[in-house]
């Protein structure tokens, strides 16, 4: 689908939906590249086939891995290569996609000879410095191009020693992932160690959760240390992704604002991805919620009003924009609280929410890893997007229930949900 330049979203009633989401961004990237080093084949089902997802099939080909990618089936056939980086050589681009910058950095200390990363102006933005920090340790050479902890990132690798590791876990859990994808392969067991406060540790228990079902358990101690079990590889398996439970937020939190019920098909409790927990957000601020394990609906029915409140978001960092744009909607003040990793992403998002949302009608008080967000009288607004799928994702529920709201630049959403706005627009369809 082709998007204008300046969407304008329609108003829509209450809802009465059921739809399954996209498979999950954060699942399919690290069962690629969990697929690529494994023994034997894999066959990876409902993948996201987005911007993000596909740098990192198009890296792991310039690496010489075989990924045989079908996306109407929504599907990877990937050879694995037993932990070995066929390419001597490889200058790779990965867009603004923070795991494939993250995890093939990490990855490519396997390799033999040189390689180099690199983005987007904005990528060239977001640091990585304490995942090359962390490879200095074990001898990697591996630098910021321009020396600034940002990439492009060069390295000559000569594979991955082992020993111990300490990496700072407080600007990103991404870190730590990329190394924990990387580790079974060390020539000698990899410990890593974790200083500062970790954020977003539900990614961490994802990347753990997908390493041991292509079969490396991970040793650990709470968030403190790492260590894969001794002797253990990736191994080939059928597997399928699960739904994207950020994208799912997203009509979840419609049904929050227009009232009605949105039943996600596809994510549910059994589900180790941190965003799910949206639904218990909206549950504290008025809606009724109903899980099943595999399965989440959220409904509010015309007389229940929203509240504000405040909400630590450290482990749901991605939902803090879509519970902005309810909190235009609720009754009193809302505070979104520990999230300072959102001034590396794709923009500063908290600084742009505090921008989009006061032309809203809003007031709002910006901190240095918190919002405050003082519902006013609403209007419709130009909002700009900042090229960060999840601004345009997020504010454009705002227009389900008021007039005027037009979405900027709205095909940013092709990073991680290309049929966003598609799938917006037959939400008129399913109204109660």
């Amino acid at each position: 689908m082709s998007l204008p330049e300046r969407l304008a979203i329609a108003q829509c009633g209450p809802l009465d939906a059921k739809l399954a989401v996209p498979g999950s961004k954060s699942i399919t990237n690290r069962a690629l590249l969990a697929a690529a080093l494994a023994q034997g084949s894999s066959v990876l089902r409902h993948c996201l086939f987005a911007d993000d997802t596909r740098y990192m099939i198009d890296g792991l080909g310039k690496l010489g891995m075989t990924v045989a990618a079908d996306a109407p089936q929504q599907t990877c056939h990937v050879t694995g290569t037993d932990g070995i980086i066929p390419a001597a050589r490889a200058d790779l681009f990965v867009g603004n996609a923070g795991t494939a910058m993250r995890f093939l950095t990490a990855a490519l200390t396997l390799g033999h000879g040189w390689f180099r990363l690199d983005g987007t102006e904005r990528m060239r933005q977001r640091p990585i410095g304490d995942l090359l920090t962390a490879l200095g340790q074990l001898g990697i050479a591996a630098r910021s191009e321009f020396e600034n902890g940002c990439p492009p990132v060069v390295m000559e690798a000569s594979g991955l020693p082992g020993g111990t590791v300490t990496v700072d876990g407080s600007q990103s859990s991404q870190y730590l992932s990329a190394l924990l994808l990387a580790s079974p392969y060390a020539r000698e067991p990899l410990q890593i160690q974790v200083t500062g406060e970790l954020q977003s540790k539900p990614y961490v228990d994802l990347t753990l959760a997908v390493m041991r079902d292509f079969g490396v358990p991970v040793q650990r101690r709470a968030y403190q240390w790492f260590q894969p079990e001794p002797g253990r590889r990736y191994q080939g398996r059928d597997y399928t992704v699960e739904g994207d439970a950020s994208a799912a937020g997203y009509f979840l939190a419609a049904a929050a604002i227009v009232g009605g019920r949105c039943r996600i098909s596809n994510v549910g409790q059994r589900s180790a991805q941190g965003d799910i927990h949206l639904a218990d957000v909206l549950e504290r601020m008025g809606c009724q919620v109903h899980w099943g394990a595999n399965w989440v609906e959220v409904r509010r029915p015309s007389e229940a009003p929203l509240r504000g409140g405040t909400f630590d978001l450290n482990a749901l960092p991605d939902q803090t924009q879509t519970l902005a744009a309810v909190a235009l909607f609720a009754q009193g003040p809302t505070r979104l609280e520990r999230v300072p990793n959102l001034r590396i992403k794709e923009t500063d998002r908290l600084s742009a929410l505090a921008t989009e949302l006061s032309k809203l009608g809003a007031k709002v008080e910006e901190g240095p890893d918190y919002l405050v967000i003082f519902p006013g009288p609403l209007r419709g607004a130009e909002i700009e997007t900042y090229d960060d799928h999840r601004m345009a994702m997020a504010l454009a529920l705002v227009g389900l229930r008021q007039r005027g709201v037009v979405i900027h630049h709205p095909g940013c959403v092709s990073k991680t949900f290309p049929e966003f706005f598609q799938v917006l627009e037959s939400l008129a369809n399913h109204t109660g």
